[in-house]
């Protein structure tokens, strides 16, 4: 079952517009602006994810039970690192993959990749501070994958993987 869409609130609407339509080449589809229950007003924007599910993003407006400064992004706001709670895409395969890597790095973004042994993924924030992601599975699932998951769910020391240093694919350099 997919996802009709997920939300986060911005405080920067401007920034976050650019991000989603020009570096991740969303589609801004709906715009809806009403009256908050407490106060104020909030518009929220729907950008769809190029498979008819959506990014929802709230920009709130003078609601009282809304702070001015407001921690945007998820993770940091529980005091946790950014990649805990994040955005996670898929792509088809690793060329695609790799044509969103250049996109972010042409973006002006660093690019942090990972191959993670069954799938690949490349990681950046958005200007929310959300650690975006998208991720290429790379090898199929059997029936041995899923009682080793479900044995390592119930470890209570469970054997660790060695620590994964990620590539870095450093922003591209402007043109002169």
């Amino acid at each position: 079952m997919g996802f009709h869409h997920v939300a986060i609130t911005t405080r920067d609407p401007e920034a976050t517009h650019r991000f989603y339509t020009d570096v991740m080449g969303f589609e801004l589809v709906r715009v809806e602006a009403a009256p908050a229950v407490e106060g104020g007003w909030a518009r929220h924007l729907f950008y769809d994810t190029g498979n008819g599910e959506c990014l929802a993003v709230w920009d709130i407006h003078d609601n009282p039970a809304v702070p001015d400064r407001f921690e945007t992004s998820i993770s940091r706001g529980l005091g946790l690192p950014s990649w805990t709670n994040h955005l996670a895409f898929a792509a088809r395969d690793l060329d695609e993959l790799a044509a969103i890597r250049d996109r972010w790095r042409a973006g002006g973004y660093d690019v942090l990749q990972i191959d993670h042994g069954w799938c690949t993924s490349i990681y950046l924030d958005d200007p929310n501070g959300i650690a975006v992601e998208y991720c290429c599975t790379t090898r199929a699932f059997g029936p041995d994958d899923a009682a080793a998951a479900d044995s390592l769910r119930r470890a209570d020391a469970p054997p660790l993987l060695e620590a994964m240093v990620p590539e870095l694919y450093p922003a591209a350099s402007p043109v002169s």
